[in-house]
């Protein structure tokens, strides 16, 4: 009885994945991150294996403006439609429809980005990660466990401009981070990069 349990649990389980995946809530998420949340293209973050609770997160702050928003084309589907942004897609979202596209891409494994990065950093970047960032992003940023986000192996030019934001102050960094980055230098910055960048 338990193993026709399991079987009909595991049936059902990988059926609502294949159904969630063509909903036009996840579909719409495919066109920008790629099949499955596996990003192609260095400006868009793969989303694949990030904890449901940091994707869910993420999702609001655009809706509530708490995250900046950057005008992105599509790379899939109908390519020819004009720009968009974050913001402009998650608000014609329910908080169902934001839940359900968290959960699904939470299921997704994690692919790093084959990308080029500065070997000459790597050992400098590394140090700083150990010294400043891992208690929250744990195992070389690569955890999906902390519900802070995956930045081993995504893409360099999509975290750049997140650092970006938060160095000049467009997007919220919590006091304990602020803490710690706010004094790096450019290079210092350049060299954390590198170190998430060659964990391919």
């Amino acid at each position: 009885m338990k193993k026709l349990a399991v079987l009909i649990f595991t049936f059902l389980f990988n059926t609502s994945l294949s159904l969630a995946e063509n909903t036009p809530d996840v579909e719409g998420c495919l066109d920008c991150h790629g099949s499955k949340g596996v990003s192609e293209n260095d400006e868009i973050p793969t989303i694949a294996g990030a904890s449901a609770y940091f994707i869910e997160m993420s999702l609001f702050a655009y809706k509530d403006d708490v995250r900046p928003t950057v005008k992105s084309k599509f790379f899939y589907g109908d390519t020819s439609r004009p720009q968009t942004d974050m913001k402009t897609i998650i608000e014609k979202l329910s908080e169902q429809e934001i839940s359900n596209i968290a959960n699904y891409f939470a299921k997704q494994k994690f692919v790093p980005a084959k990308q080029d990065f500065n070997k000459e950093l790597v050992a400098l970047g590394q140090k700083i990660h150990q010294n400043k960032c891992d208690k929250c992003h744990a195992d070389g940023g690569s955890s999906a466990d902390d519900d802070s986000g995956i930045l081993a192996g995504q893409w360099t030019p999509y975290l750049a401009q997140s650092m970006k934001h938060y160095q000049d102050g467009s997007r919220e960094m919590e006091k304990k981070m602020k803490k710690k980055v706010d004094k790096l230098s450019d290079k210092q910055w350049l060299a954390l990069l590198a170190f998430y960048a060659s964990q391919q």
